[in-house]
């Protein structure tokens, strides 16, 4: 049954003028020409569109078959926009693109078979109208999406199937354009010249390529001496999208040259020269038509996937501005308060609450001002109130003792003010910090990577995970600078597998890839585990440890991690004494640098946040070393990060570096001091880690032990077993010694 509530939310003027607008397209359309035999642009349109519509294309078509005198002409076509009718009266999905289509070369090949049934031609018309209905459906189809489209959005949407739709309606409209019969110009050359020239300008080589062919494409299905007049279109567009200006005017010129210099190349044929009059008049259109374009209503996937990071950083680093802004504010506005509240006004208040009562007031501060000011000032500033300690200049007032009071309790109060502010701007300046570190955390966040995602990849990993029942919220797989393939999979917390061994199988199954994983790192809400491959280098790590005074709870504590994106930690941290308390101290520390750093914070906003944690956690004095080398397996860059820890060593090939850092552990200050250093580190260099426990006195020999020998865990339990003997102290502490020597990867074809 036919519905037509969605007509009444339209005006009468605004319906009546797409009605005639429809009337008018198949009007013109009727007798249009395409490759030789008559168009389907007219029945395409009316499959397109919707009921009202399509009766007007039918009207229009019918007036101008009726005038003309080609009813009979025409009989298939007029039959088949009947059918189209008939079908979209009895449907409700009458405008759903897949339907338009079906129904357009169904209605075809229908009205055409039963034409040829009558007039004795069935088998010979049946493969004729058997392409012409598909190519006729497939073209109502496009226009459908077309429409569909600018309803949702009202923009011109070039990606994916809406991209292939525009390029075939596109293809028909330049073909119907170029049958048209207008003297002297070819609107079809000059209208395909404008659109190439815009893909050329605002997209460069690759739209002047794609425009420039379609052009061509749609000069050939009018008449192939029209395409071969244009034929080289593609090639100026190619070239001049490569050179080209950033004036319009510039622009066109080239393009015009190009075309004309390759058209002589190739030889100039009568048809030739006339294309070239058209297109030099399409260049023409173009520069007045080029400054009215705007990306607003076109969507083309050229740079919105590039811009997209490059808007989250520009915001990004606006947010950590705004945030930076408003810490400086609100420590102005603390310092503007602080002097308002400072008790320096005590004179002027007590002279009024003494002086005002008291008979000698102007003699005091009349006759004798600067004096009685001075002696009140010396009174203001003495520490201690006595008698004795009575100014000289306020020896003739009446009310010593009660001034001597007064000064005394308001000296009582400025001090404790002073301990109370003293608190406050030790929480207002931890504060800040707290505020600082999310400033850098958040700008940070926002620096673009280097790197180039793979949505082919990204789509046959999650097809592979659903395949085999894995529920996952979102898989991005994406190519580092060094072009190694990383992936990373999320899971909600509930949805959590609990092997990823078997994910990172199957997946190196599917891509034939040979893939590692790094350790799941959670969020709360969600899990997520990066797939990578090897990087060029490894890592070889090696640690030796010894309690001090045989206590079972060792007080250094050391990690080796990686984050799954080729980079790699190695961290040492030693607390404060020795046993379980200092193991607890320098266990926290180690465990929030894992979890900060796998979770995408900086090293050096890690470290401060781990610091403010120290701080606040208690009010017992706490502290930990923080001793932690980055090494990026990729490149081979080294950076050693220290807080309070003690030397390291780095054993090269032209000799051996010491790294020294005199700053604070972590947990002392609330800023901290943090020493960061890079270094190259290259394939069978060495690095020593020390806990405080090594004694400096060993190091010289720990230099001649790296010199003489090669064998990474008889160099680390050697320092190890060493450390008594080179310590001067009678009091032993936690030792600690960690190796690191850089290797290659050893590759595993698949």
């Amino acid at each position: 049954m036919l519905s037509t509530e969605k007509y009444k939310e339209k005006s009468p003027a605004e319906a009546i003028g797409r009605f005639m607008l429809a009337i008018a397209a198949g009007y013109m359309l009727s007798e249009t020409q395409l490759a030789g035999v008559s168009s389907f642009a007219d029945i395409s349109l009316a499959g397109a569109l919707g009921l009202p519509a399509s009766s007007a294309v039918l009207t229009g078509s019918l007036m101008h078959s009726i005038i003309g005198g080609n009813i009979g002409k025409n009989i298939v076509k007029i039959a088949a926009m009947i059918m189209i009718l008939i079908l979209k009266l009895f449907f409700d999905d009458r405008t759903e693109p897949r339907f338009c289509g079906a129904g357009t070369a169904l209605s075809i090949f229908l009205s055409g078979a039963s034409v040829s049934v009558l007039i004795g031609e069935m088998w010979y018309k049946l493969i004729f109208y058997i392409v012409y209905s598909a190519i006729s459906g497939y073209t109502a189809y496009s226009a459908a999406i077309i429409i569909s489209g600018l309803r949702k959005r009202s923009v011109i949407d070039l990606t994916s199937s809406g991209g292939c739709a525009y390029s075939v309606v596109y293809a028909i409209v330049i073909s119907i354009l170029c049958t048209a019969q207008i003297p002297v110009i070819d609107p079809g050359i000059i209208a395909g010249t404008v659109v190439t020239l815009c893909g050329v300008y605002f997209y460069r080589h690759t739209g002047g390529v794609v425009c420039g062919s379609l052009t061509v494409c749609g000069a050939f299905l009018a008449s192939p001496e029209t395409g071969m007049s244009i034929v080289l279109l593609p090639v100026a567009g190619l070239i001049t999208g490569y050179v080209r200006e950033k004036k319009y005017t510039l622009t066109a010129a080239v393009f015009v040259v190009t075309d004309i210099m390759l058209t002589v190349f190739t030889g100039v044929s009568q048809n030739e020269f006339i294309g070239l009059i058209d297109i030099v008049s399409g260049a023409v259109l173009f520069t007045l038509l080029a400054p009215l374009y705007s990306d607003k209503w076109f969507i083309t996937g050229s740079g919105e996937e590039s811009s997209l990071p490059e808007l989250m950083n520009v915001r990004m680093g606006f947010l950590a501005d705004s945030i930076g802004n408003v810490r400086c504010e609100s420590g102005k506005i603390a310092e503007i308060l602080l002097e308002k509240s400072d008790c320096e006004r005590d004179s002027e208040d007590i002279c009024e609450q003494i002086c005002t009562q008291c008979f000698k007031r102007l003699d005091c501060w009349k006759n004798n001002y600067s004096v009685t000011r001075r002696g009140f000032r010396k009174l203001g500033e003495l520490a201690e109130f006595s008698v004795e300690m009575f100014p000289y200049e306020l020896s003739d007032c009446l009310h010593t003792e009660e001034l001597l009071e007064l000064y005394e309790e308001h000296s009582k109060q400025r001090t404790t003010a002073r301990l109370l502010e003293m608190r406050f701007s030790e929480s207002r300046q931890l504060i800040f910090e707290q505020i600082e570190i999310m400033e850098e955390m958040i700008s940070a966040a926002g620096e673009r990577l280097n790197v180039r995602y793979s949505p082919s990849v990204s789509s046959q990993i999650k097809e592979k995970l659903r395949k085999f029942g894995i529920v996952h919220k979102n898989v991005i797989a994406y190519y580092n600078h060094k072009n190694r393939l990383l992936i990373e999979i999320y899971f909600a917390s509930g949805d959590c597998p609990r092997s990823f061994t078997r994910i990172c199988d199957l997946i190196s199954d599917e891509l034939r890839v040979s893939l590692g994983n790094s350790d799941p790192v959670s969020s709360g809400k969600e899990v997520r585990v990066r797939l990578f491959e090897k990087p060029e280098y490894s890592l070889e790590v090696y640690g030796a440890s010894i309690c001090a005074g045989g206590n079972e709870d060792n007080g250094d504590t050391s990690m080796t991690f990686g984050d799954g994106t080729g980079v790699s930690y190695v961290i040492l941290s030693d607390g404060m004494g020795s046993g379980r308390k200092a193991a607890v101290e320098s266990q926290l520390v180690v465990r929030l640098f894992r979890k900060l750093i796998n979770s995408g914070v900086n090293y050096t906003s890690a470290i401060k946040m781990i610091n403010s944690v120290m701080v606040t956690k208690s009010q017992e004095e706490s502290f930990a070393t923080l001793d932690a080398v980055r090494i990026d397996l990729d490149s081979g860059k080294l950076t050693v990060i220290k807080s309070g820890a003690a030397p390291t060593l780095i054993k090269k090939r032209d000799g051996i570096i010491r790294v020294a850092a005199p700053n604070f552990p972590i947990g002392i200050y609330t800023r901290p001091e943090i020493f960061c250093r890079d270094f190259d580190f290259d394939e069978g260099d060495i690095l020593i880690m020390f806990s405080d426990g090594v004694s400096e006195n060993e190091y010289m020999y720990v230099k001649e032990l790296l010199t003489s020998e090669s064998d990474l865990k008889k160099i680390v339990d050697e320092i190890c077993e060493k450390s008594a003997i080179f310590n001067p102290s009678p009091r032993f502490d936690d030792v600690t010694v960690i190796g690191v020597r850089m290797c290659r990867s050893q590759f595993v074809n698949m």
